[in-house]
């Protein structure tokens, strides 16, 4: 069974031309000037034969049978087959003669008038010969003078040729307005949209170069708050943990549940207020990554050794790996919260969490997998939710507050890869593709 092409939308092939020229104001416009050329000629092509054929014809009639009865006159009665021949062959005319003598004809191949044509293109003579007169071999016929025909096709389509670059040049400034535009969402201001031209699409490249840089410089406010929302909020948590650890600790005479509380609510503020910074910069498409060759393997392995329950994950971690351009900090933090989500769901598990680095797609492929219960396949799209909890009681014993795996998805995101969240049964596996080469802005 043959099957219809198709893109990556599903669309067939007319339907992505019919989306093209939809999408295409170039296209359009020259669609509009080959109508209304055609139209055009059109329009004049017929006024003009309804002239001839209406007025023209009956001016030219008596002119006509005039000449004809001249050139009957010429060749004589009986008709004189010298003058005949002469005749054909000195003007664009063919001749056939009948009659009781003479029976001739100039070019046999050609089916000479008929009908209304004949009463005023033949004639006859006294001796009762008739001679009808036709078109004969016209003089651009077989010579060089045929070429006109195509040239005049060429001259066309190079005037449609002309005016498609004509329109194009109009609105190239266009093309630059929609890569500047790429250029802003990305976070690229440096590079403003040219100015080509003073018309109406120059002055709009204009305005849109300076809704740039009003965009640059509220990203740039937004980012020096949070900076100073940072170092304001940061600032006097650690004095208010320092006051609370200097508290008598337990079997000293005070309360040391209430000072193990204090501590424990005040860590889990800082970490809040970390969090929630740096998922609000990674979350902006244009957070800065400090990219660096780093050995995904070597930082795997170094994670693993600086958190204390980590000793039982187990590493299948391939030699031989490339290093990868990576922001070292941000991965770290990605490799610890998936680490710390697997060890917190496989309390009870028949093995430990695994962490797997191999070689595919041209890139490295990470997987972290707990063998604990799992997750209910309904809520497995929203696990990287902000704030989101499988558990709907949020019970503190759980830990975290729903923003480990939201940053995790946020750091990959600006490293170019997505994370993929999966029931390995038994367990739950998270995986992410790591590019070998940094995604191009």
């Amino acid at each position: 069974m043959k099957m219809k092409w198709r893109d990556r939308c599903g669309r067939s092939r007319p339907e992505r031309w019919r989306h093209r020229w939809g999408h295409s104001l170039r296209l359009r416009l020259i669609t509009v000037f080959l109508l209304l050329a055609l139209c055009m000629g059109a329009v004049f092509m017929g006024g003009m034969q309804r002239a001839f054929s209406s007025g023209w014809r009956d001016a030219a009639k008596p002119l006509v049978s005039d000449y004809m009865d001249r050139l009957v006159a010429d060749l004589g009665s009986p008709p004189d087959l010298g003058r005949a021949q002469a005749l054909a062959a000195r003007l664009p005319i063919s001749i056939r003669i009948e009659g009781p003598q003479v029976n001739w004809q100039s070019h046999p191949d050609r089916k000479l008038f008929d009908g209304r044509a004949s009463d005023w293109l033949s004639r006859t003579t006294a001796d009762g010969h008739k001679v009808i007169f036709g078109p004969g071999t016209i003089p651009w016929q077989g010579s060089p003078h045929g070429m006109f025909g195509w040239i005049t096709l060429a001259l066309l389509l190079g005037l449609l040729v002309g005016a498609y670059a004509y329109v194009r040049r109009l609105l190239r400034p266009l093309d630059d307005i929609r890569a500047g535009a790429e250029r802003f969402g990305q976070g690229l201001f440096d590079t403003p949209i040219p100015l080509r031209r003073r018309d109406e699409l120059g002055d709009l490249a204009g305005r849109v170069n300076t809704m740039a840089q009003d965009i640059k410089g509220m990203l740039d406010a937004k980012r020096g708050l949070l900076l100073a929302l940072s170092h304001e909020l940061r600032s006097p948590l650690t004095r208010a943990r320092l006051n609370a650890e200097l508290l008598p600790a337990a079997g000293e005479g005070s309360a040391p549940r209430e000072r193990d509380a204090l501590l424990r609510d005040l860590g889990e503020m800082r970490d809040l207020i970390s969090d929630l910074l740096e998922s609000e910069r990674l979350a902006s498409p244009h957070a800065a990554l400090q990219r660096e060759p780093v050995d995904l393997a070597a930082l795997v392995r170094e994670v693993a050794a600086d958190m204390a329950h980590a000793a039982t994950v187990e590493l299948d971690l391939a030699a031989g790996l490339p290093p990868l351009a990576l922001d070292r900090m941000r991965v770290r933090l990605l490799l610890r919260n998936l680490m710390d989500n697997a060890l917190r769901y496989s309390a009870g598990a028949a093995r430990p969490p695994c962490v797997s680095l191999q070689p595919a797609g041209g890139g490295v492929l990470l997987e972290v997998r707990d063998f604990g219960p799992g997750v209910d396949p309904a809520q497995l799209a929203h696990l990287t939710e902000p704030f989101y909890r499988t558990d709907g009681a949020r019970q503190r014993a759980t830990g975290g507050v729903g923003l480990g795996m939201y940053l995790c998805r946020l750091v990959a995101q600006a490293h170019g890869t997505q994370l993929e969240v999966r029931n390995a049964e038994p367990g739950l596996a998270i995986s992410l593709l790591w590019p070998a080469e940094p995604p191009r802005p």
